[in-house]
């Protein structure tokens, strides 16, 4: 009886690994970015140029069409970003009817900063901070924005932030400390 018990236990690990990739690959399984932040982006397909995803009909519309909501062209812009597209990023942000939303400047910010135009990217993101304070993705690319800069106090004044908002388990945190630590991996 002893030997059963420890084969189960033996097994059980890598049954619950097995469990859980099973139910990561499930449709319509994803995991959400903390801090407000989007990293839908990991999963939103990317369109040809000129072209906008929609969710609603789940397919690649013309960017120009009228009902794609700001939220899916905002979210859209970071796809692209993350994509390495950033010129058609910003290209994106620039058809949102309200550009002056937390996420939309942090993601302009972002693309800028990619594109190597460092302190454009730190002025959007200080926009969004002065929207919301509390935001910890752009928190994070502020402060990845100064590692690049050798700012690195105020890197670490950003940390601290992102550490007042979601602890130092959060994604945030984990990213910015390891840009921080490694500069090299920006």
């Amino acid at each position: 009886m002893s030997n059963i018990f420890n084969t189960l236990y033996r097994q059980a690990p890598a049954a619950l690994l097995g469990a859980g990739l099973a139910i990561a690959m499930l449709p319509g399984a994803s995991l959400a970015a903390g801090g407000g932040g989007s990293d839908d982006a990991a999963t939103t397909p990317t369109c040809p140029k000129g072209k906008v995803y929609e969710k609603k009909s789940k397919k690649c519309v013309d960017k120009t069409t009228s009902n794609v909501p700001d939220e899916d062209r905002t979210e859209y812009a970071y796809t692209l970003a993350k994509a390495g597209r950033y010129q058609e990023a910003l290209d994106m942000l620039d058809t949102l009817k309200d550009p002056n939303t937390k996420e939309a400047l942090n993601y302009r910010g972002y693309a800028t900063r990619k594109l190597g135009r460092t302190d454009e990217g730190i002025s959007w993101y200080k926009k969004s901070v002065a929207l919301d304070p509390k935001y910890a993705k752009v928190r994070e690319y502020l402060g990845e924005a100064y590692v690049i800069k050798g700012q690195i106090d105020l890197a670490k004044e950003q940390l601290t932030t992102i550490k007042s908002i979601c602890g130092t388990s959060c994604e945030e945190y984990r990213d910015l400390h390891e840009a921080i630590e490694k500069p090299s991996k920006i």
